[in-house]
């Protein structure tokens, strides 16, 4: 049934991963939660989000029933669809979902024990705050290879076809297009969460700090409840349906991209080690994840460079110990180019290294980009924006490069050489090196969602009048945690490049697979250049140099010039629509916590509590509303393209979102960090510290950065897979009712 027997290491390392989640969700929960005030208002957060959540999964139970009928009717009426297509959409979005609901709940959890722990000392604030923030990166990297590995054995099970070569065609193509639940629900969770922690962030800051001049997290501020909320159901169960849909849509490319590429050798072992290799590099990185998860401790006393050097450490043991060990990996699955697909996955994690010290270099306070822009903000808001967005601007050269370079190194080490002799080999070269950026996944999330279980430590200690040691502490772990969350953000787009690569050679296996689906049900296919076909082995022996020329995929087709311009568009126009949802549901919570102030006696003085569950209840409905038009958005516009300028514009349409989407979420993601932490270096006594006119300029400029780094940037990434993943699913309504 399952040809290689070193298939069932990938289940057995997501039973593993999930049991040590699960145990350091148990480790989390016997810490002391503090006193009655700290439990309390850990209460009112956890209960908000608790109550986002279940709103917005209600939202998206609908969406994802109504795509799921529209899905069936493609595979069982017009039989133009694979039919187990519906049935894997629906279970790829119900685990990323589940993701993040586990690692939301345990942040919930998590911060005001963080914030006890941090009164003991900053290290086992630390360590509290990190082992809970493991929790999230492990149940994402358990689930995503569980759900992987479980598909990979139903359909070994239930496909049959007396070509094995082809039967593992179907298999991969078919498993590729569940990546689509994945995507659909990563936006969603992204967008959403994006809206509603910033729309309360905006509201909190520019009325409570710069308004009323009370510090942040302040429990006279009526928002700062929604704002920590937030912190959970964007930050965290955001980041990870994010990079849940990352992390499959590597594998699951790689794994299509190595059964076309090696089934052309003839050898159906070979094939199939091919397809598990990334599922296998994946399993590999996760146990090795955990490793790094133990070597993360620092000493008493530390400062930020030796935090930031603790969390450094697990993550170069865990890299230097995958290098070594997908050598062995791939030696034993006998490739014949073993040593250069070794090096495209090395190459992988150097490029996710490199993007994540560029992240850190031009977001962290430690750094002269950032220290800049605190500067500025001596001179207004208004310089505090052009030094930021300068900052912004530049910080895209160094991803883009180590980018650029990491694919043709990929490509050179699995195919030989640049030219396009070998061009599948290549191409699986660059999926399995995004599997390589995130066979660290498990430890990269863990120190990303460490970020927000910190900022809510320290606003629970702020609302519970701890000492001003204990928020130093946690003011310090905040810091860190700002910075974590940036390269966590660098990670995610940097490998959604990759796979992006990946995903459009994809693209073309999966119009192979429709059009011999349309061979079978119509008896023939004709190409734009006015070739027939009518038979399906003949479609499958086509080189994909040649399948591109059949379609006219090329830059003198105006219809892929069409589609690259629509493409870029998208991604502004996506960006467009995110911002001003922020904007609008910002405006009607400034308005609100304006109201309270006005109305509601005593508030400033502290002789009365603010309505908090009213700015829940804002952030809430403004999140639900907003979040539809982006995602159907982003669902129709392949659909549409591909019915109207077909293959080539579709075609098209990926490249040109997958450029510009990628260089401008790194744009927005490391020039809304730069802001955060300019503000935050000024808020340690530099440029006159709190209260200073350059910090009510600097809480300008992080205003404006919110949405650039929490809504608009990382959902970009979501974006061009997903526009992948539905152009990939609906390649039948492309091949069957194109217009060309």
């Amino acid at each position: 049934m399952i040809a290689n027997p070193l298939y069932w290491f990938a289940p057995a390392t997501a039973l593993v991963a999930l049991g040590f989640a699960l145990y350091f969700f148990r480790q989390m929960k016997r810490e002391d939660e503090g006193t009655d005030t700290m439990k309390r208002i850990a209460l009112h957060v956890r209960r908000g989000a608790m109550a986002y959540l279940t709103q917005q999964y209600k939202v998206v139970v609908v969406f994802f029933a109504v795509i799921a009928v529209v899905l069936a009717f493609l595979a069982f009426v017009l039989q133009i669809q694979n039919q187990w297509v519906p049935f894997a959409f629906l279970t790829a979005g119900f685990f990323s979902g589940l993701a993040g609901f586990f690692g939301m709940k345990t942040a919930t959890y998590a911060a005001a024990r963080t914030a006890n722990a941090a009164s003991r000392s900053l290290n086992e604030g630390l360590s509290v705050a990190f082992r809970s923030g493991a929790v999230m990166g492990l149940v994402v990297v358990g689930l995503a290879l569980f759900d992987i590995s479980a598909w990979f054995l139903i359909l070994n099970v239930f496909i049959k076809d007396a070509d094995p070569i082809h039967r593992i065609l179907i298999i991969t193509t078919t498993m590729l297009t569940f990546g689509m639940g994945a995507s659909l629900q990563a936006l969603f969770a992204r967008v959403g969460g994006g809206i509603y922690t910033k729309a309360a962030d905006v509201g909190a800051d520019l009325v409570g700090k710069v308004e009323a001049g009370i510090p942040e997290d302040d429990p006279r501020n009526p928002a700062t409840i929604a704002d920590n909320v937030g912190d959970n159901v964007g930050d965290v169960a955001g980041m990870g349906a994010d990079l849940y849909e990352s992390y499959c849509g590597s594998i699951l490319a790689t794994a299509a991209l190595g059964a076309a590429a090696y089934g052309l050798t003839g050898d159906a072992a070979m094939q199939f080690n091919a397809v598990l290799a990334p599922l296998l590099v994946a399993a590999l990185g996760t146990l090795l994840s955990i490793v790094g998860i133990f070597f993360v401790r620092a000493k008493p006393g530390a400062g930020h460079s030796q935090l930031m050097g603790a969390l450094h450490r697990g993550v170069n043991v865990s890299s230097v110990l995958i290098i070594i060990g997908s050598f062995f990996l791939l030696r034993h699955l006998a490739f014949d180019n073993y040593i250069g697909v070794w090096g495209a996955i090395v190459t992988g994690l150097v490029t996710g290294i490199v993007i994540g010290k560029s992240t850190e270099y031009y977001t962290s306070q430690q750094f002269n980009p950032t220290k800049g822009i605190a500067q500025q903000a001596e001179t207004g808001p208004a310089t505090v924006i052009i030094a930021g967005m300068g900052v912004g601007f530049l910080s895209t050269a160094i991803p883009v490069l180590a980018v650029a370079l990491g694919t043709i190194l990929a490509y050179t080490f699995a195919a030989g050489s640049l030219g396009l002799e070998h061009i599948l080999y290549g191409l699986y070269g660059i999926g399995i090196a995004a599997v390589g950026m995130l066979s660290t996944l498990g430890l990269t999330l863990a120190t990303d969602a460490y970020g927000p279980i910190a900022d809510n430590a320290g606003g629970n200690a702020e609302m519970s009048g701890l000492g001003p040691e204990v928020r130093s502490r946690t003011d310090a772990l905040d810091s860190l945690g700002n910075t974590t969350a940036a390269t966590g953000k660098g990670f995610a787009i940097g490998s959604a490049a990759l796979t992006g690569l990946a995903l459009l050679a994809s693209y073309i296996q999966e119009i192979k697979m429709s059009i011999g689906r349309v061979i079978e049900r119509a008896a023939g296919f004709t190409f734009p250049d006015g070739t027939f076909f009518t038979e399906r082995a003949d479609i499958q022996a086509i080189t994909l140099v040649d399948f591109m020329a059949y379609f006219q995929i090329h830059l003198i087709n105006p219809r892929v010039l069409v589609g690259i311009f629509l493409g870029a568009m998208m991604a502004f126009v996506f960006c467009g629509l995110t911002m001003n949802a922020v904007g609008r549901a910002a405006g009607r919570m400034v308005d609100e916590v304006r109201r309270q102030f006005r109305e509601i006696d005593g508030i400033l003085e502290g002789k009365n509590e603010p309505d908090y569950a009213r700015c829940v209840e804002i952030s809430t409905k403004g999140a639900q509303r907003e979040m539809i038009l982006p995602s159907v958005a982003a669902v129709l516009v392949p659909v549409v393209t591909g019915i109207l300028l077909g293959v080539a514009g579709v075609f098209g349409l990926l490249a040109g979102t997958l450029s510009t989407g990628f260089i401008l979420a790194v744009f927005m993601a490391n020039s809304g960090g730069a802001w955060d932490n300019a503000k935050k270096y000024i808020e340690e006594g530099h440029f006159g510290g709190k209260g200073s006119a350059a910090h009510k300029a600097a809480i300008i400029g992080d205003t404006v950065g919110d949405p650039f780094k929490d809504t608009s940037g990382p959902s970009l990434n979501i974006l061009i897979k997903l526009m992948s993943m539905v152009s990939i699913v609906m390649a039948g309504v492309t091949t069957a009712y194109s217009l060309f």
